[in-house]
C-alpha cells in the first residue's frame, strides 16, 4: 500500500519544489524545469542572486533509501571531490547538512541540491576513453574503499531474492512460463554465490553506464551515485562494456590497463560478468514492478507484464546462464551479444 509521502512525491508540483528550496534559506527565482529522472524527481531551479545562478535540486523516491544511506552516498561524492576525481559533488546547504525534508503534512520527502553541471556524453568509447575509463574508475574505487559507506546495499544473492519476490508477489509471470523463470533464477542464484565467495567487496559507482558520464573542457566526469552498492569493482567495468563480441573484450583490456595504473584489478572476477547481468535483468524487471503506481511507468513500458515481456525475460536469463563460461578478455572468437536494450545498461534511464 502506497503511503502518503509517495502520493506527495508523484505529485510533486514546481512550487512545492521552489517552497522546499526556500525553506533552507536558498531564495529562488519563479523557475523550475524538470529535469530526465525516474526514480527520482529532478529539476533545475534558479537562485535569486545577482548571478541568477542554476542549481539541480534533486528529490529522492520515498522508501528506497534511508537517510543514512543518503548520507552515505554525499560522503562519498565529497571524499571524491577532495581527492581531485572529477564528480559532481552535492551541494552543502545552509544549515550545514547536505540533505533536507520537505515539511508537508502528508509526509516528508528528502531532497538536496549539485550545481548544474554542463558538458556532453562522451560520443563513443574507443580503446584511449576505455583505459581513462578504467582509470577512473580505479580512482574512485580506492576513495570508496577507503571510505567504507556500509550503510548501502549489496550486490549479491540477496539482492537477486528480493527482485524474485516481488515479482512472484505481483503475479505477472504466467503460469507456462514460471517454473522456468524460477528455475533459471535459482540456477543464477547458485552461480553468482559460488563466484562471489572470498570475492573483495567495497563501495561501487553501481550503474556506470555511458549515460552517467560527461565531457567537460575535455575532462570526464561521472554522475549520479544513486545506485552506489557495496560490490565487487567489475560491476563498474561490465555495465559500461556488456558485450560479448571481441570488439568490447579489446575495450575490457583498454579499462583494465588504465584501472591497474592506481588500483591492482583482480581478474579472477571476471567471471562475475554474466551472473552480474542475470542479477541487473532480474532486479530491472522487479524495479518496474515496483514502480508501477507511477503513471510515467505504464506510459514508458506499455509492454512490461505481457506475455511477450515475460517470454523475453526469461529467454534473457536462459540466455545469461549458457554464456557462463564465455570470454570475458581477447583470446578466442566469441558470440556477439544481440538486442541489446536499456535494461542491459540501466535501469534509471537519465
Amino acid at each position: 500500500m502506497q503511503d502518503r509521502a509517495t502520493d506527495l512525491f508523484v505529485g510533486l508540483t514546481p512550487d512545492a519544489v521552489l517552497d522546499a528550496v526556500e525553506s533552507q534559506g536558498i531564495r529562488c527565482n519563479n523557475v523550475c524545469v524538470a529535469l530526465n529522472s525516474f526514480e527520482n524527481r529532478v529539476y533545475e531551479i534558479e537562485r535569486a542572486d545577482d548571478d541568477r545562478t542554476r542549481l539541480v535540486a534533486k528529490f529522492y523516491r520515498p522508501q528506497r533509501w534511508s537517510d543514512a544511506q543518503i548520507r552515505a552516498e554525499h560522503r562519498l561524492l565529497h571524499a571524491l571531490a577532495a581527492a581531485e576525481v572529477p564528480v559532481c559533488d552535492v551541494l552543502d546547504l545552509p544549515g550545514g547538512d547536505t540533505l533536507a525534508h520537505t515539511s508537508d503534512a502528508a509526509g516528508h520527502i528528502a531532497f538536496c541540491l549539485f550545481p548544474r553541471t554542463g558538458g556532453r556524453a562522451p560520443e563513443e568509447i574507443d580503446g584511449d576513453m576505455a583505459e581513462r575509463l578504467g582509470a577512473l574508475a580505479a580512482r574512485i574505487h580506492s576513495v570508496a574503499a577507503r571510505l567504507g559507506c556500509d550503510e548501502r546495499d549489496h550486490l549479491g544473492p540477496a539482492r537477486l531474492d528480493r527482485a524474485l519476490d516481488a515479482l512472484l508477489e505481483r503475479k505477472l509471470l504466467p503460469d507456462h512460463l514460471r517454473g522456468r523463470y524460477i528455475t533459471a533464477v535459482r540456477a543464477l542464484r547458485e552461480v553468482l554465490t559460488e563466484r562471489m565467495a572470498g570475492v573483495a567487496l567495497h563501495a561501487v559507482h553501481g550503474d556506470l553506464h555511458a549515460g552517467n558520464l560527461i565531457l567537460r573542457a575535455g575532462v570526464l566526469h561521472v554522475l549520479d551515485f544513486d545506485d552506489l552498492a557495496i560490490g565487487p569493482a567489475v560491476q563498474d567495468l561490465w555495465l559500461l562494456l556488456p558485450g560479448r563480441d571481441a570488439h568490447t573484450l579489446g575495450l575490457r583490456q583498454a579499462w583494465l590497463a588504465g584501472y591497474n595504473q592506481f588500483r591492482t584489478f583482480d581478474r579472477s572476477t571476471l567471471n562475475l560478468i554474466e551472473p552480474l547481468r542475470g542479477l541487473r535483468y532480474v532486479h530491472y524487471a522487479a524495479w518496474l514492478a515496483r514502480r508501477w503506481h507511477d503513471p510515467i511507468f505504464p506510459q514508458t513500458w506499455p509492454e512490461f507484464g505481457t506475455e511477450r515481456w515475460a517470454q523475453q525475460a526469461t529467454r534473457d536469463l536462459e540466455d545469461v546462464l549458457g554464456h557462463l563460461n564465455a570470454p570475458t578478455l581477447p583470446g578466442a572468437e566469441v558470440e556477439v551479444a544481440t538486442g541489446l536494450s536499456n535494461q542491459d545498461y540501466f535501469w534509471d534511464m537519465d
